[in-house]
C-alpha cells in the first residue's frame, strides 16, 4: 500500500498541480464562482414559481392574478437564463488579470465578439433581438471560447505593441479609451469574419456548431454514470494525497454539470419533463454528503461511537462543519489524507453515493434534481428536499446511514488503535 501510495502521489500530484494551476481553468472557476451566486437567487426564484404543493398555483392566482409567476421568471430569466453573459464577464476578467491587461477592455471586447457570434432574429417590425436561451447554457461553451479568444487576441496586440498611446498630460480614461481601440478593431474584424465564413457553411452559424459538435457530445459524455465515477474517484485520490481534488476537477467539469443543470431547471420552468438525471445538483447534494468522500457518516460515528480522546474530540470539533458540508477537520485531523486505512473508504463512498442515486432516480423512486442552484453549505436531507421533494431527503438520509456502515469498519479500527496508543502513554 506504501508503493502504491508513493506511485501515485509521485505520477498524480504534478498533473493535478499543473492542472489547478492551468491559467484557461483557472479562468473557467473564477467564471462560474463569479456568478453562482445570481444562479442560486435566480433558482429560488424558479422554485417559488413553481412550489410542489397541492392548491398553491390557485392561491397564487387569487392574491397576484392570473400573470403571477411573472413576479418570479423575470427574476430568474435574467439571472440563470443570460448566465453565459455573466460567465464571459468573470472569465474574461479573470484572464485579464493573469496577464495583466486592461481587464475594461477584455470584459467588453468579449461581450462584443460574443454578440457577434451569437444569432439573431429579425423582428415583424423590421428590428432584430437575441433569443434569451442563446444567452443561456445554450450559449455557454460559445461565450467561453469567445472570453478566451478575445483576451488572447488583445495580449497578442499588447505584446506587439500596437497601441495608440496618448501623452501624460492626457486623463488616464482617456487614455485606456484610445488604447482599446486597436484591440478592440481586431478583435471585432476577425470575429465578424468568423461570423461571415460560418454564414456560408450548413450550419449558418457558429453557436449552432459549437452547440452539436463540442457542447452537446460534452453534455452526453458528462450524463454518464461511467463519466461521473471516474472524475470522482480522480478527485478522491487528489484529495488523499492533500490535494484540493474537488478544485481540479470542478474547473473541468463543472460547465458541463451546470449547463445540465440549467437545461433542468428550463423544462422544470416549462412544466416538462426533466432530461438529466446527472448535474451540479446530483454531484453537490447526492454525491458530496457532508463533503467530498460522502464523510458525514463519519462525522457521526467520530462523535457518538468513538473510544479514543482523539476520535471523541475530533468528533465534537467537526459535526458542526460536517453538516454544511465542510470536512477538513476531518481530512487534515483525523487524518485522511496520506492514511493507508481510511483513504480506502474515504475513494469509494462519493462513487458509492452515486450509483445509489443514480439508481434510485433512474428506477423512478426518486425525482430527477429540478435544476434549483442552492448553496454546497445547504446541509443534507434539506438539500435533498429542495431539489427532488420529501423523497430526495429520505434518499440523503439512506446515504448518511450507508455512508456509515462503509466507514464503520476503518474506523473501529482506527479508533482501536489510537485508543491503544493512548493507554500505553499512560501507562
Amino acid at each position: 500500500m506504501q508503493k502504491l501510495m508513493e506511485m501515485l502521489e509521485e505520477k498524480m500530484a504534478p498533473i493535478a498541480m499543473k492542472l489547478d494551476n492551468n491559467r484557461y481553468i483557472t479562468a473557467i472557476k473564477d467564471g462560474f464562482f463569479g456568478v453562482m451566486s445570481l444562479l442560486i437567487i435566480g433558482s429560488f426564484f424558479l422554485l417559488l414559481a413553481n412550489l410542489p404543493i397541492t392548491g398553491y398555483p390557485e392561491f397564487m392566482a387569487k392574491i397576484l392574478g392570473d400573470e403571477w409567476k411573472t413576479y418570479f421568471t423575470v427574476p430568474y430569466d435574467v439571472t440563470m437564463n443570460l448566465m453565459t453573459v455573466y460567465v464571459v464577464i468573470a472569465m474574461s476578467r479573470s484572464l485579464a488579470k493573469t496577464y495583466k491587461l486592461d481587464s475594461i477592455a477584455c470584459i467588453t471586447s468579449a461581450i462584443v465578439a460574443f454578440l457577434i457570434l451569437t444569432p439573431m432574429l429579425e423582428l415583424k417590425d423590421g428590428g432584430y433581438g437575441i433569443p434569451i436561451t442563446n444567452l443561456s447554457a445554450s450559449g455557454l461553451f460559445l461565450g467561453m471560447l469567445s472570453a478566451v479568444l478575445v483576451v488572447e487576441i488583445i495580449k497578442f496586440v499588447d505584446k506587439k505593441g500596437w497601441l495608440i498611446k496618448m501623452p501624460d498630460s492626457v486623463p488616464e480614461n482617456v487614455s485606456r479609451s484610445f488604447s482599446a481601440l486597436i484591440p478592440g478593431l481586431f478583435v471585432i474584424i476577425i470575429f465578424n469574419l468568423i461570423r461571415i465564413g460560418f454564414s456560408l457553411t450548413p450550419f449558418e452559424n457558429v453557436q449552432e456548431f459549437v452547440f452539436h459538435y463540442l457542447q452537446l457530445p460534452l453534455l452526453t459524455l458528462g450524463d454518464t454514470l461511467p463519466a461521473m465515477l471516474t472524475s470522482t474517484i480522480f478527485e478522491g485520490t487528489l484529495w488523499s494525497f492533500g490535494i484540493h481534488g474537488s478544485n481540479v476537477v470542478s474547473g473541468i467539469l463543472k460547465p458541463i454539470w451546470l449547463t445540465l443543470t440549467a437545461e433542468n431547471a428550463a423544462a422544470f420552468s416549462a412544466g416538462e419533463t426533466l432530461p438529466y438525471i446527472i448535474n451540479y445538483q446530483f454531484y453537490s447534494n447526492f454525491m458530496k454528503i457532508g463533503g467530498f468522500g460522502a464523510t458525514f457518516g463519519l462525522a457521526i460515528l467520530l462523535l457518538t461511537a468513538a473510544k479514543s480522546s482523539q476520535f471523541k474530540a475530533l468528533g465534537k470539533l467537526s459535526i458542526g462543519p460536517s453538516i454544511f458540508g465542510i470536512n477538513e477537520p476531518i481530512i487534515f485531523g483525523l487524518p485522511i489524507v496520506l492514511n493507508p486505512l481510511m483513504i480506502i473508504p474515504f475513494i469509494l463512498a462519493t462513487p458509492i453515493m452515486a450509483v445509489i442515486a443514480y439508481f434510485a432516480m433512474s428506477s423512478g423512486l426518486v425525482p430527477y434534481t429540478n435544476g434549483t442552484n442552492i448553496p454546497w453549505t445547504t446541509p443534507p436531507i434539506i438539500s435533498g428536499f429542495i431539489v427532488s421533494g420529501w423523497k430526495g431527503a429520505l434518499l440523503n438520509v439512506v446515504q448518511i446511514i450507508v455512508s456509515a456502515g462503509i466507514y464503520y469498519p476503518f474506523f473501529k479500527s482506527a479508533d482501536r488503535i489510537a485508543y491503544k496508543k493512548e493507554q500505553d502513554e499512560k501507562e
